[in-house]
């Protein structure tokens, strides 16, 4: 595999312009002096990534994503569907087969990144068009910014709730400001000043930060188990509870929605994920680290979570689904240091992988002569804060249905939309310089091609047009959105959000771009 730029010109396929180099195992890179620095629509962020500088291993994407699946939020995924009804059996199969689903879009948007060095909101140039590759990494990095929220807040949290444990519980008796202890939200602005100064120092240092950070979380959430093992005659009776909903009607009701719900928690990363393929030394390196890394390390995680909450319901008389909650039970200072930095570590390492990166990149796409990568990370972190992401996790019917729900949906017309464009339109065919220029094949009218925006806006509206709210037994609407429905005849769809985004959005999109010649001149 060729990890450098070729001592001399190979000889370049009649599909290639001369203004950029295939090297022998098909990645490509810009020409020298072709890429077109002064057009206002590139900087160095955004610019194509050369191929000596391609060097991610299968390891470190396996490594991205243990790091990244292993954080509060998709410990306490089981717990979320656990509390809508499902045994844990039934929970762990959802969360399963989201993530083997989710892994295939993700796999296909990926494969722009090692083949052309670019990051999504430049791949989404050529189906967007230049400037109208604005929407999708606008709605990307607004999502994103939701989500470094909600974690930051977790984070933060947690190092309130071990801090409290280390000084006697004096820190939950201090002056409150808007609600909560100011210690909490002195522990939130450092936890999110924190996280700033490291994504501060460059994608290669994130590299480096998440080949440590993986192994020292897995042997942090072992540790967890182990000493609930030790502590527990058992693990608890939680594995023997059966299902509230059993495997009929009343299951298949819950499933399906949370099924979309637990695509979304990831949908936001099979948008993005060329922002980190782009520094793959080839497809065979992004391709076996995430299929080793996603959907086994979400999947045994989910596992363990339900084991070590089976064990603290053993010893407590009660199933602590929080890691944090049942870490500031150890009885020794050494245990709540050591809960305390792994918390740290797994929530920064998912944190400024999946929510400041893409964002970052997003922001500097809208104005790349203003905005660069770490600009737009500051302003994703205040943003983030802006949302108020206390709000977003407040129950687990609002977090499930409506924001990963929400989200996944209208996530998943975007990724219909580049799967179509680069796999189906173009065959994976693209021109560099011209995703940098005003007067190039992707430019269309004025910059936006209107046929991706209609495909959008039609799979938008019927993934997430019938999103709606339950209501309890006491009659009370638990979600922000009309019970009937926001467009009531598509409130069946609701349920299938993402997949009905995605589809519809993919076909609608290869027909409309069935006439244009160049495309078909291109594949």
């Amino acid at each position: 595999m060729t990890d450098t730029v070729p001592t001399g010109p190979p000889p370049q396929p009649a599909a290639y312009p001369a203004s950029q180099i295939t090297a022998a195992d098909g990645r490509v890179e810009i020409s020298p002096g072709a890429y077109p620095e002064h057009s206002p629509f590139a900087n160095e962020d955004l610019r194509p990534v050369p191929l000596a500088e391609r060097k991610w291993t299968t390891y470190n994407f396996a490594a991205l994503w243990i790091s990244m699946a292993h954080c509060i939020p998709s410990w306490t995924l089981a717990s979320g569907l656990v509390a809508l009804g499902m045994d844990w059996k039934q929970a762990v199969f959802t969360i399963a087969l989201a993530n083997v689903i989710v892994l295939l879009p993700m796999l296909a948007t990926g494969h722009a990144g090692p083949k052309y060095g670019i990051p999504f909101p430049v791949l989404a140039r050529a189906s967007f068009g230049v400037r109208g590759a604005n929407i999708p990494a606008l709605i990307r990095a607004g999502v994103a910014c939701g989500w470094f929220g909600i974690q930051t807040w977790i984070g933060g949290s947690g190092i309130f709730a071990l801090g409290s444990k280390l000084t006697g519980g004096e820190w939950e008796k201090a002056g409150q400001i808007a609600g909560n202890p100011w210690p909490l939200w002195l522990c939130f602005i450092l936890f999110w000043a924190l996280q700033i100064a490291i994504i501060y120092r460059g994608m290669d240092f994130l590299r480096h930060f998440e080949n440590w950070a993986a192994p020292f979380v897995i042997a942090g959430a072992l540790v967890l188990l182990i000493w609930i093992a030790v502590k527990a005659d058992g693990f608890g009776h939680l594995l023997d509870q059966p299902s509230k909903l059993g495997w009929g009607p009343d299951f298949w009701t819950v499933f399906f929605p949370s099924l979309m719900g637990m695509i979304g928690f990831w949908s936001t990363l099979s948008l993005n994920i060329p922002d980190f393929t782009r520094f793959g030394a080839g497809q065979r390196a992004q391709i076996w680290g995430q299929s080793l890394g996603l959907p086994t390390t979400m999947t045994l995680f989910a596992v363990l979570a339900v084991l070590v909450t089976s064990g603290s319901e053993a010893i407590y008389g009660e199933a602590i689904w929080d890691p944090v909650t049942l870490a500031a039970k150890a009885d020794n200072v050494f245990g709540l240091l050591f809960a305390l930095i792994t918390v740290l570590i797994a929530t920064i390492s998912v944190n400024i992988a999946a929510n400041v990166v893409s964002p970052a990149y997003d922001l500097a796409n809208l104005a790349p002569k203003l905005i660069n990568f770490r600009t737009g990370a500051l302003i994703t972190g205040v943003i983030g804060v802006l949302i108020f992401p206390w709000k977003l996790i407040s129950t687990p019917e609002f977090y499930i249905f409506t924001w990963l729900g929400v989200v996944g949906g209208l996530l998943g017309t975007v990724a219909g939309i580049l799967i179509a464009d680069y796999w189906i339109v173009r065959r994976t065919v693209l021109h560099l310089a011209d995703l940098y220029k005003s007067e190039g094949r992707y430019w269309y009218s004025s910059g936006f091609n209107w046929r991706a925006i209609v495909a959008f806006a039609v799979g938008g509206v019927l993934a997430v047009g019938g999103s709606h709210s339950a209501v309890d037994a006491k009659g009370v609407k638990q979600g922000p959105f009309p019970v009937d429905g926001l467009i009531p005849f598509l409130k069946p769809l609701a349920d299938y959000g993402w997949a009905i985004g995605l589809a519809s959005a993919l076909v609608l999109y290869v027909v409309l771009m069935a006439g244009r010649e160049e495309e078909r001149a291109e594949a």
